[in-house]
């Protein structure tokens, strides 16, 4: 018995010895118990998830009006800086892929369909190597010239 409380109170008659002892013995499990409980209330509730909305309002170009159409003939995945500054300004940008690796190309039109996604405007299908990003703005219409790149085409023909 090492608590002198305890000891005191067997002294003098108000506790019982073995039951001082018993409780001596399971102090050590308690406070681990304790430390545990402890530990869970210390630890932080996770952070609430508010999801993400289209703002309201985004940053638009003039609409209706198109000032210039940016064509790109990059040669490697690096010239995507070009093409997404450009794009980002709300410039359509005509893509024509047929002076880069097929690995390259894809990985090219893997980021202008990521880019055209998050800045809501489309991504299609002028022909096999060429490519069309259009801004939200703009409106593309023609009779079978243009084809929307869907899920199937999207992928880059070899």
């Amino acid at each position: 018995m090492g608590n002198p409380l305890k000891k005191t109170m067997v002294y003098l008659g108000l506790a019982d010895e073995e039951e001082a002892y018993e409780e001596e013995q399971q102090a050590p499990a308690r406070a681990q118990r304790e430390r545990e409980r402890d530990r869970e209330r210390e630890e932080p509730a996770p952070a609430p998830v508010t999801p993400l909305r289209r703002p309201v309002a985004v940053r638009q170009p003039s609409v209706g009006v198109v000032n210039e159409i940016l064509t790109v003939h990059p040669k490697q995945y690096r010239d995507a800086q070009l093409i997404a500054e450009s794009f980002r300004e709300g410039v359509p940008v005509i893509i024509n892929l047929s002076q880069m690796s097929d690995a390259d190309a894809r990985r090219l039109i893997d980021f202008a369909s990521g880019l055209s996604l998050g800045l809501y405007g489309r991504i299609e299908r002028v022909t096999s190597k060429v490519f069309l990003l259009s801004p939200e703005n703009i409106n593309v219409s023609g009779q079978g010239g243009i084809a929307h790149a869907d899920a199937e085409s999207a992928g880059f023909d070899q």
